[in-house]
């Protein structure tokens, strides 16, 4: 089985509205990220996700809420999490290191929802791969129809995990889509230096797995291949991958050099690739067919301005944590 590049999957004016408005929501939470880290007011550091939110809102819109995700570090998450029905105020709290975080302020990015079936982000590259067939495992000895959907860069598919769970997860044939977010850029180094062919699904072919590609700045196009790879999944057919290739519009994280390999990434480059936002290019489509007109826009704007604000006055309203080393194994360990 090899790469599938055509996807027959339709979606409604409702699902389209939906993926719409996920965009317009991770655009504006990502540029307060970028507000709160410049401002002294986030823990730790942000990875931008400017231009790279379609692969990330399509793979989350439309999962179940038991359903596993574990997202990609692009953009700390925030697509992801409020694309599958996350309240992220919590999240904005935890990144802001305040007691109101989901995980009490002491974790910086490294999230977890478990009652969204979501467990995790790390810091560390390809830290979903290995995971992912246990996950996958569970989902399948659960026979509850969930899957688990794994989100990832570019660079991670080097790793020896990527092909370990990609045969382990045909072989057993487990519910898992990997979502590989291809922005061509593993922080600093050309994905040319590193891969082969222009296609990381190639190696799908190998492992007897069915494949997509799908152009990153299309929201519609990346959500009709997730669909797909959902509904394959959920009928028990095993694993699929999808190769989204988006572009990175900022540098790898807020306060570093935007490079290429060695050399700085000219800024007419950059500018060229900007032209294609996934939000331009959905909202000009959907207004095209009818199914988004200005009040429509306006209002999902509005709103999306609204929940921001509302986010972070909690965020800065809450307590900072006080350090109690008695608690330190209950932060740890499950009850």
């Amino acid at each position: 089985m090899g790469k599938d590049t055509n996807n027959a999957t339709m979606l409604s004016a409702d699902q389209k509205i939906t993926l719409y408005r996920n965009l317009v929501r991770a655009n504006h939470f990502d540029l307060c990220f970028i507000r709160r880290i410049m401002a002294g007011k986030l823990v730790g550091f942000y990875h931008p996700g400017q231009g790279q939110f379609a692969p990330q809102v399509a793979a989350c819109s439309f999962l179940n809420k038991d359903d596993i995700l574990m997202p990609n570090h692009r953009g700390h998450g925030l697509a992801h999490l409020i694309s599958k029905g996350v309240d992220v105020k919590t999240y904005v709290a935890e990144h802001s290191g305040k007691a109101t975080g989901c995980c009490k302020g002491r974790t910086s990015y490294h999230f977890t929802y478990p009652e969204y079936g979501v467990f995790s982000l790390s810091g560390f590259i390809g830290h979903s791969l290995a995971p992912s067939v246990g996950w996958g495992l569970a989902c399948k000895k659960n026979n509850r129809g969930q899957i688990a959907m794994v989100c990832f860069g570019d660079g991670a598919s080097n790793q020896g995990a990527f092909h370990e769970a990609m045969l382990m997860t045909n072989n057993w044939k487990l519910p898992v889509v990997y979502m590989i977010e291809n922005n061509g850029l593993a922080i600093f180094t050309d994905i040319a230096s590193t891969h082969p062919t222009a296609d990381i699904a190639d190696l799908a072919k190998g492992y007897g797995m069915p494949a997509a590609i799908v152009d990153g700045q299309d929201v519609i196009a990346c959500a009709e291949a997730s669909l797909t790879a959902i509904a394959h999944a959920r009928a028990g057919k095993g694993p699929y991958m999808i190769e989204a290739k988006p572009h990175r519009f900022m540098a790898h994280a807020i306060c570093i050099p935007d490079l290429v390999d060695c050399t700085p990434r000219p800024d007419a480059v950059v500018e060229e690739l900007k032209k294609r936002d996934p939000i331009v290019v959905c909202r000009e489509r959907l207004l095209g067919e009818g199914i988004l007109n200005q009040e429509l826009i306006d209002r999902i704007e509005a709103e999306a301005v609204q929940e921001v604000e509302e986010a972070e006055r909690f965020a800065d309203e809450s307590p900072v944590p006080e350090l109690d080393m008695s608690d330190t194994s209950k932060l740890v360990y499950a009850d």
